[in-house]
């Protein structure tokens, strides 16, 4: 394979790998400022679970909460997550990861250490990590079968960076100093409260004759339960002392380490700081989805637009529902949907506990996972990348408040009709759901016109089988149930007519009137 020769650039241009062009044009996206809707639709929680304990989960949560309207940013970051299911480009990657880690782990204790020869020590050892990882991870993309923009750009600063003057200098002074102070021996006598130093000349190593005395009595190995910390910076003032006193003995080798710090107490790039964050982006979300596709669910790269509304996906879920039930290995039912020319709403009737809340909230993650560039939860996928997202699902009623729960309903969904465009989506969950019938159909059907009116991208989520023919802009949907046995849920969501039994059931079930609780309650 023929290797490119990097076009270099320039050392001051810092590469992204969330977006394309320079760094002030870069943004993480559309930050709404209310997340309700992320609760609505377990964005949340998806949000929380993939960010964890990682040290970037502030850039994490902020890139996964900001959502994008170019589609070729989208494609930007999608490349790059293609480029990472490679398990040989991952693994690298992840070792160039866990290694930049260390080296900022060793920049931040260096204000924390109040020894001299400490901080000298500890910046050296951070120094030569880091030339480590970016030494490996250069000559692994150098030869990597990447297509990504973003890699593409960074290989070739890397290359560039590596092969620079100030990179060379630092990489040869720091294998110098650690190969002149790994070659230093000196002897430690301790008599009472006394400590002598002296240069090592040939002395008896003592401990090798103290393991050979003790080893009959050496024990079959056990299971060590010691926990080791790689990056412990810790050294008591004895230490220290030691290390002064070493210094004076050894002064040629110490007074290089000083100037060494001298140098390069800035040794870290800023464009490889920089991507070495943003990949935790991309790690973060892949570890997350990662028992998922073990489960056998599959994930897509959807094709994204910002001006046409023909949306679609087939075989796709609840990401964070599906997240819990993978952990358990219990099976995950997945659903289609497809809005065609001008259907634009989405009216889902069924039984209760049917999956329709499940589908509505698959389709808010969808879009906006889609928007902020990850593969989304399905085999395929067809996807609108919206202004906004708008959600109404129920909540428990506040008896602090002065209003109804009717009235809360109707303030919530005047301020998402008087916020929301032609290119948003507004996800409506089981409202009005404390009124008559005919005051939830005729509610209902005022919203809806309003939706149609908007032009927006909708589910409607309800129990009025009327509001599903409304016009041409609706398309019907079901939650099912097994045939034959109308108390088992299939939990498939499927393309038909409201056939009017849901509305028959939730009645049933609102009076006691079931099947099952009347044969309970009248069985001798």
């Amino acid at each position: 394979m023929a290797l490119r020769k990097p076009s270099c650039r320039g050392l001051d241009h810092f590469p992204s790998l969330l977006s394309e062009g320079p760094p002030t044009a870069r943004v993480a996206g559309d930050q709404d400022e209310n997340h309700s809707y992320a609760r609505d639709l377990n964005l949340d929680q998806i949000v929380a679970a993939v960010a964890g304990d990682r040290e970037e989960r502030d850039l994490i949560t902020t890139v996964l909460y900001g959502r994008l309207r170019d589609a070729d940013m989208v494609r930007y970051r999608q490349e790059v997550f293609r480029d990472l299911e490679d398990p040989a480009l991952l693994k690298a990657i992840e070792r160039f990861s866990g290694l930049m880690g260390e080296a900022r782990a060793h920049q931040r204790q260096l204000g924390q250490m109040p020894y001299r020869y400490q901080r000298e020590g500890w910046l050296l050892d951070a120094a030569a990590i880091y030339c480590d990882a970016v030494q490996s991870l250069a000559r692994h993309l150098a030869s990597a079968p990447i297509s990504s923009r973003a890699l593409l750009a960074f290989r070739d600063y890397l290359a560039c960076y590596v092969a620079s003057a100030g990179f060379a200098t630092l990489a040869d002074d720091t294998r110098s100093r650690k190969d002149a102070l790994s070659q230093i021996r000196y002897c430690t006598r301790i008599n009472g409260g006394r400590v002598e130093v002296s240069r090592y000349t040939g002395e008896t190593d003592y401990s090798a004759a103290v393991l050979s005395t003790f080893e009959r009595f050496k024990q079959s190995a056990a299971k060590d339960y010691l926990i080791r910390y790689r990056m412990q910076p810790g050294m008591n003032h004895i230490a220290a002392q030691i290390a002064g006193l070493v210094a004076r003995l050894f002064p040629e080798e110490f007074t290089a380490l000083e100037e060494f710090c001298r140098r390069h107490a800035a040794f870290l790039d800023e464009g490889i700081r920089r991507v070495s964050q943003e990949l935790q982006f991309y790690l973060a979300f892949g570890d997350y989805i990662r028992p998922v596709r073990a489960a056998g669910l599959s994930f897509c790269y959807p094709e994204v637009s910002a001006g046409s509304k023909d949306v679609r996906a087939a075989g796709t879920f609840d990401l964070a529902l599906a997240h819990k039930l993978s952990a358990g290995r219990t099976p995950v039912v997945t659903n289609d949907f497809r809005l065609d020319g001008p259907e634009r709403i989405i009216v889902v009737t069924g039984p209760n506990q049917g999956g329709k809340t499940t589908f509505a909230r698959t389709f808010g993650q969808l879009h906006h996972l889609a928007a902020v560039g990850c593969p989304v939860p399905g085999s395929a996928a067809r996807l609108f990348l919206p202004d906004r997202l708008f959600t109404h699902f129920e909540r428990e009623e506040d008896l602090a408040a002065m209003s109804g729960k009717l009235e809360d309903d109707l303030i919530r969904i005047g301020d998402i009709l008087r916020a929301a465009t032609g290119a948003s989506i507004v996800i409506l969950n089981e409202i009005f759901t404390s009124t008559t019938v005919y005051d939830a159909r005729f509610l209902g059907t005022k919203l809806l016109t309003k939706v149609m009116r908007l032009d927006a991208l909708c589910v409607y989520v309800t129990f009025v089988d009327d509001l599903a023919s409304l016009g041409e802009q609706i398309v019907s949907m079901m939650s099912t149930i097994v045939p034959g046995n109308p108390a088992e849920r299939t939990y498939k969501v499927v393309r038909k007519p409201a056939d009017g039994l849901a509305h028959a059931l939730a009645i049933a079930e609102k009076y006691d009137l079931t099947y099952q609780r009347l044969y309970d309650r009248l069985a001798p």
